[in-house]
């Protein structure tokens, strides 16, 4: 099979699988051009209301298949930070499922995911430093935000890897687990993201990044969603709610 990105929806999850696995998941200048519209179609799919990102077999993703690129690691550099904006832009809950290496340009698209759920097998690491390579800076601030000043300066001086526990530790991951628990995890978790409000999801990605200016946007999506009434309702008759906010409407 050829270096691609594999993407399937079932159950309200969109999973996107990076698929190299003769290079440990290295993407190919082709697959990073393919994110951003990748990521447009999944966003305007009213089935998808979660997005998984993995990668194929036991890596996430061990960067940019340098082999691929005309320019070296400063073309590399430029479509890895045009994937990552776009994923961060991702209007609804993303997580990245994390097995094996995740350094370079997958730590970056890891970074850029709401969450990130790790096997115990996960290695992080942050490398412009050994291409001598300026890292962009707003994956810097992207970083930095994670895991705080001191460890993002750690991961960025030396290039060095670091196991499961301490990205725990410092932030970069959310949760780990042994390696044959992620997938069911994983799958739990997303089950719960897929079953609450994505309005409140939504609005509450944008003001996470600081789009405070965008509240009275959220204000009128709330007037005339129904998820609201819907939530209370759903709580006073003690059943699960059915949030339809996502399928007649997106984040404009």
């Amino acid at each position: 099979m050829e270096p691609q990105l594999i993407s399937r929806v079932a159950d309200s999850v969109a999973t996107v699988v990076v698929h190299h696995p003769a290079k440990r998941n290295a993407m190919t200048a082709a697959m990073w051009r393919a994110v951003p519209e990748l990521l447009d179609a999944l966003a305007d799919d009213p089935a998808v209301r979660v997005l998984v990102l993995t990668g194929a077999g036991g890596t996430f993703c061990a960067g940019a298949d340098i082999s691929t690129l005309r320019e070296s690691a400063e073309e590399a550099q430029g479509l890895a930070g045009r994937a990552e904006e776009a994923l961060a832009a991702f209007p609804k809950p993303t997580l990245a499922a994390v097995r094996g290496h995740c350094v370079g340009g997958g730590a970056q698209l890891a970074a850029a995911c709401d969450l990130r759920f790790a096997a115990h097998s996960a290695l992080f690491g942050v490398t412009p430093a050994k291409l001598g390579v300026v890292y962009p800076a707003s994956a810097t601030r992207r970083l930095t935000a994670l895991v705080g000043p001191a460890t993002a300066k750690y991961l960025l001086f030396s290039g060095e890897l670091i196991d499961a526990g301490r990205a725990l530790r410092t932030g970069l991951v959310d949760e780990v687990l042994p390696e044959e628990e992620l997938d069911a995890r994983v799958g739990e978790f997303t089950r719960i993201l897929a079953s609450r409000s994505l309005l409140t999801q939504a609005a509450a990605k944008e003001f996470v990044a600081g789009r405070t200016d965008r509240a009275a946007h959220w204000a009128a999506q709330a007037a005339g969603s129904g998820d609201t009434a819907e939530g209370v309702a759903a709580f006073l008759e003690r059943r699960e709610p059915r949030f339809g906010w996502g399928a007649a409407a997106t984040p404009g």
